[in-house]
């Protein structure tokens, strides 16, 4: 069930074991499932109780229905910047908490941490004080003013990391590619098979100092993801010609 957040799954049927909750004749538990007109299941995941769409459970962070059609939400393009929130209703500690960049790293709930020449800048220098981001064509980058830009990308141990300003070294065995950035919904990992984005608490996989941390999860690495609660990244445009900050630290 781990990976259903990220694709368009097929109707589940359980048979007529009674669960705590009827759907037609199936019994089912609430807290795991939604029932669309009173026969058809889909499961909940992330917190979302998935949508129904001709047959198959949809996420609204990377798909619409429209005259009983599923199809996917058109993708977002380099011209229009946009911050993150988690989403995850199931767990208010971090739900609609902003993801933030720092130490070429992005959190959750932390606080953006970035730089600008002002001597060189002046008032042209962006507050900083929010985390933007730009993505397109499966990929995604930093929105900056710095010369070059800073690129994201999914490092070796499935963490989102982002370039220096003024450099393109990214660590050996990262991912650049395989970023789904859907206008109207959210921001989604297509490496590793479809497994969902978790937020980890400070205790669990590199988090500190009371702030989550943002990984995406894969095969290779579930394992020691146990304390970790899968979570959507929700998009929120802004304006264009906004830029976060000069450049993200």
């Amino acid at each position: 069930m781990a990976r259903l957040p990220l694709i368009a799954t097929a109707v589940l049927a359980l048979g007529n074991t009674v669960l705590g909750a009827t759907c037609g004749s199936a019994g089912y538990d609430p807290a795991n499932y939604v029932c669309w007109q009173n026969q058809f299941l889909c499961p909940i995941t992330a917190g979302e109780p998935l949508s129904y769409c001709a047959g198959a459970c949809y996420t609204k962070f990377m798909y619409k229905c429209a005259n009983n059609v599923l199809t996917l939400l058109p993708s977002t393009d380099y011209s229009t910047p946009f911050t993150l929130t988690v989403s995850n209703p199931s767990l208010p500690a971090i739900d609609g908490k902003p993801v933030t960049a720092g130490g070429q790293h992005w959190s959750i709930g932390g606080v953006t941490s970035s730089y600008c020449p002002v001597a060189q800048v002046g008032s042209a220098c962006p507050p900083g004080n929010i985390t933007a981001i730009v993505a397109g064509a499966g990929g995604a980058a930093m929105d900056v003013m710095v010369p070059g830009g800073q690129g994201v990308y999914l490092r070796p141990d499935w963490n989102v990391g982002y370039t220096q300003a003024h450099s393109a070294y990214i660590p050996p065995g990262s991912l650049t590619t395989g970023f789904g950035a859907y206008v109207g919904g959210g921001f989604v990992n297509l490496n590793g098979n479809g497994w969902p984005w978790v937020a980890c608490p400070p205790t669990a996989s590199g988090g500190g100092g009371g702030v989550w941390n943002l990984v995406a999860k894969n095969s290779t690495n579930a394992a020691s993801l146990n304390l970790c609660t899968p979570v959507n990244l929700k998009i929120n445009p802004l304006p264009q010609g906004t830029y976060g900050a000069w450049q993200y630290t």
